[in-house]
């Protein structure tokens, strides 16, 4: 009853620290945005584009709006009474040590630390257990500004005395690959550049695969680009004289390849969209060895797990949307004689190798469960887990005695376990020391019923003693599209909001890969809508359960995500208090004619496939969809200006629309990262500022004066 008493307090007081419903937003004067009279005819429509000038990203008139609007934004956020409290919070979380999984390679045994602030993780080493670990790169050097960054993971040579890694500048997805020694760090005249969408895979210790495409000409930001090529470099030699592997004659817009553990086989994928591949092999006993093919066709995704003893073990969902392993025979790989190892089951599978072993780490309602097999099928063991969340790694070489693995969940910051598959022991690795007490907090998975009567999951996160009376600060996250899944991991971000009495929610939409091809294909194409039909189902049951209310609801997704916000807000925008969309995919009808983004085409379908699928698209497209007069929530978009996954024009079209139609006072601002891409390697620093000013604008477009005191709310 004492608790009850507080918390009946607690939200007498949060309601007396909100200001009024209408924010001090008229005096918001948003830079003024020319529209240029632009129409494109699809298919005996013409459709209006009056902001298509923004598309040009090397104009200086761009730059200018850009810069314009970054000032207004900037501004309105800096006026924001808490957002230097929040940021200090989230530093404070933000910093303690970070140390990932070690993987042996050569003389050596490597893993990645960051000691708490630092902008990019440093990868170390050691040689002996027991040893002091040497700093064996350290991104952070790479440049003052700490915005390039290590763009993937290492890639050693067979015998671990070379080492390639690519890096990232500016947050783009061009790559240059550096090649290094890896025992005096001395870096070798073999950078490659222009290099994107890529793997790097050693053929034995004399060379690498890796994959581009030609440079566009005009933007390398946002020309397009269509035909991707493996290409084989050998050490020592020029990048210009780098033969092309695949991918010449044959257009395809993403190819990888890679080389099987053992050494004898290039493995090719190749396909035209995002979803689905084609896979090749060719014999390395041999130069001039024909590429083979092994499944021909784009309607399934097939992988090579391993090569053993003349057999293959393909992972595939042909004939089984959950997936399944299959083993062929070298000598006659097509599909008619595939043999199942591990049949699919009524879970989605993935697949790791490690020690000879096969582990199979199935989602359960986006819930890690995890089988040892051996490569015959047998069972070994089910391998008990920490807890309730999700499980990674479970990888590595065919003679490793030791493995490991990371726990995390939405209120468990991610440790790392030890696991001997020989045995079955696991034992606690790494545990940070984080100043974050997970039992102050609770996760709830429930199920709710979209429109069409499907049932979906939901994971919602908050303080324990968080009373339901409909006042909690909520945000609402989704993503919904290309075979994602979206299943529990710790943020410290997260963690920040759920200190201030907030509730983070995250259901698993169609579209994504939690209940296989089936539940993805169901968000697709001409299916879209049942991905916002989910998300707004998911917002009703909050409201309807007294998690939240509209006047406390703000929706957040990023890429497919933003574009599942822009289109949520524009169907139901009395829904939601507040609309977050970053890096989303914005204007439908256009977003094939950027760089890769013809490779969504199968989530998506394009405006130029029929009348019918240009009409869907314009039906639910976001910068189609904005309509004068009406009132939508307080919004803020979020971009980077090297974005070339998806480029900012989208989300500088979106703006200028909502500038030009919204009506109330409700602020609609964007704000644009200098110097940044679509997120992976965006330093630590801009990231805390990124949460500051998001989680600042939320609550204060919620109505509070102040920060909700951490404590307010009493277990």
């Amino acid at each position: 009853m004492k608790n009850l008493l507080i918390l009946t307090l607690v939200g007498a007081c949060l309601l007396s620290c909100k200001q009024s419903d209408t924010q001090n937003t008229n005096a918001l004067k948003y830079p003024t945005t020319k529209k240029v009279d632009t129409v494109t005819n699809y298919f005996g429509t013409n459709v209006k584009d009056p902001y298509r000038w923004l598309e040009d990203d090397m104009s200086n008139e761009t730059a200018s709006w850009v810069s314009a609007q970054n000032e207004v934004t900037f501004n309105y956020l800096a006026n924001i009474p808490y957002r230097d409290q929040l940021k200090n919070r989230l530093e404070e979380l933000w910093n303690y040590e970070k140390i990932g999984s070690p993987k042996k390679e050569g003389d050596y045994t490597y893993f990645s630390k960051n000691n708490g602030l630092q902008n990019q993780n440093v990868i170390y080493r050691y040689k002996n257990e027991g040893d002091e670990p040497e700093v064996f790169l350290d991104p952070n050097t790479f440049s003052e500004d700490g915005t390039t960054s290590l763009g993937s993971g290492l890639s050693f040579s067979k015998d671990g005395k070379t080492v390639a890694y690519a890096i990232s500048e500016g947050g783009s997805d061009w790559r240059k690959v550096i090649i290094m020694d890896a025992i005096s760090k001395e870096i070798k005249e073999d950078t490659l550049v222009d290099v994107k969408f890529t793997g790097l895979s050693w053929k034995g210790n004399e060379g690498i695969y890796y994959s581009s495409y030609e440079k566009p000409k005009g933007s390398e930001l946002s020309a397009k680009t269509d035909q991707h090529r493996l290409f084989y470099h050998k050490l020592g030699t020029e990048q210009a004289n780098d033969p092309i592997i695949f991918g010449d004659k044959d257009k395809r817009r993403y190819v990888r390849g890679g080389v099987t553990e053992d050494g004898k086989y290039l493995i090719i994928s190749a396909s035209v969209s995002t979803s689905g591949n084609e896979l090749y092999y060719k014999d390395l006993s041999n130069p001039n060895n024909d590429i083979k093919p092994i499944i021909l066709g784009f309607d399934n995704s097939t992988n090579v797990i391993d090569h053993r003893n003349g057999y293959f073990y393909l992972s595939t969902n042909l004939n089984a949307s959950n997936k399944r392993i299959v083993k062929v025979s070298v000598n006659n790989p097509s599909k008619e004689n595939w043999i199942d190892v591990i049949p699919e089951t009524e879970n989605v599978l993935n697949i790791s190798t490690a020690s000879g072993y096969i582990f199979a780490k199935y989602m359960v309602d986006a819930v890690s469960k995890v089988m040892q097999y051996d490569f015959d099928g047998k069972l070994i063991r089910e391998i008990k887990l920490p807890g309730v969340g999700t499980a990674n790694g479970f990888g590595g070489k065919k003679d490793a005695e030791t493995i490991y693995y990371s726990f995390t969940n939405y209120t468990t910051p991610s440790s790392i376990y030890s696991f001997k598959p020989k045995t079955g022991e696991s034992e606690l690795y790494k545990k940070p020391a984080i100043d974050f007490n997970s039992n102050d907090f609770e996760s709830k998975q429930v199920f709710y019923t979209s429109k069409d009567g499907t049932k979906v999951p939901m994971i919602i996160s908050y303080k324990k003693g968080t009373v339901l009376d409909g006042k909690n600060p909520t945000i609402l996250y989704g993503y919904g599209g290309f075979n994602i899944s979206l299943t529990p991991s710790f943020s410290i971000a997260n963690s920040v909001w759920m200190e201030q009495g907030g509730v983070y929610a995250v259901p698993n939409l169609r579209g994504g890969g939690e209940y296989g091809k089936k539940w993805h294909d169901a968000g697709t194409k001409m299916q879209k809508q049942n991905v916002f039909d989910d998300f707004i189902a998911a917002a009703e049951y909050l409201i309807s359960e007294n998690y939240t209310s509209s006047e406390y609801l703000a929706i957040r997704g990023g890429s497919n995500g933003g574009l599942l916000v822009g289109a949520t807000m524009t169907q139901r925008p009395n829904l939601m208090k507040v609309a977050l969309p970053a890096v989303g995919v914005m204007d439908m009808l256009r977003y094939h004619t950027f760089t890769a983004g013809a490779g969504w085409a199968y989530d998506y379908g394009t405006s130029e496939d029929s009348k019918e699928m240009f009409e869907y698209l314009k039906g639910y497209s976001p910068v189609h969809n904005v309509k004068e007069g009406v009132q939508y929530p307080a919004t803020l978009v979020t971009t980077g200006d090297h974005d070339d996954r998806v480029v900012p024009a989208h989300s500088f079209k979106y703006a200028a629309e909502l500038q030009a139609n919204q009506a109330g006072n409700n602020p609609t601002l964007i704000r644009i990262e200098t110097n940044a891409g679509h997120g992976a390697g965006t330093p630590v620093s801009k990231t805390i500022e990124q949460y500051a000013d998001i989680f600042g604008f939320t609550l204060y477009n919620m109505g509070y004066k102040e920060l909700p005191s951490k404590s307010k709310i009493k277990g």
